[in-house]
């Protein structure tokens, strides 16, 4: 990443506002807007937001996963299969599709 594409004075966001959004979207770009000389707001296209909205997600959702593991709340594959197969025996019971 060259840094004297992607940071710029807020003076130059004024100037050039459209071309720097149709940039930004179509080339998926980010780039950092300096107020002062101190970096303030990151434009980034949406698409690469969403991206790394998901990604943020799921490393959310695997630190959770991991946690458990570590206070010994989970189950193995074989159990979690052996459950599954007894519900889907319970419903088709209750469903008439299995004679007892």
């Amino acid at each position: 990443m060259k840094y004297d594409e992607v940071i710029k004075p807020i003076s130059h966001l004024k100037v050039h506002a459209s071309e720097i959004i149709r940039d930004v979207s179509e080339n998926q770009k980010t780039m950092i807007i300096t107020h002062n000389g101190e970096a303030k707001v990151i434009l980034q296209d949406v698409k690469v937001y969403v991206k790394t909205q998901e990604s943020i997600a799921l490393l959310k959702i695997l630190a959770l996963g991991n946690k458990e593991i570590e206070k010994g709340k989970y189950k193995t594959a074989r159990k979690t299969f052996s459950d599954v197969k007894k519900k889907i025996n319970e419903f088709k019971r209750a469903s008439g599709e299995i004679q007892s």
